[in-house]
């Protein structure tokens, strides 16, 4: 059942959302400070959980196989 404040209520036409409050996200930092990288389905499917992807991922880093690509940074113009 509808509260009666519900039922006389009109939106109005338009809305100054300039004049809202802010409220700061307390996740946000949480968030910011994680580092998260995505998986393809056809990788993430041989992986169970995070656990898994970080032993292959130590393991191939301690056999020296992988070597990450330098970035390439354009200059400033």
């Amino acid at each position: 059942m509808k509260a009666s404040w519900e039922d006389d209520y009109e939106m109005p036409d338009e809305v100054d959302f300039s004049k809202l409050k802010r409220i700061p996200n307390p996740f946000f930092q949480k968030f910011r400070d994680l580092n998260l990288v995505s998986l393809d389905n056809d990788v993430a499917a041989v992986f169970p959980d995070s656990e898994a992807v970080n032993t292959v991922l130590r393991h191939v880093i301690a056999e020296g196989s992988y070597v990450p690509a330098k970035k390439k940074f354009s200059k400033a113009s």
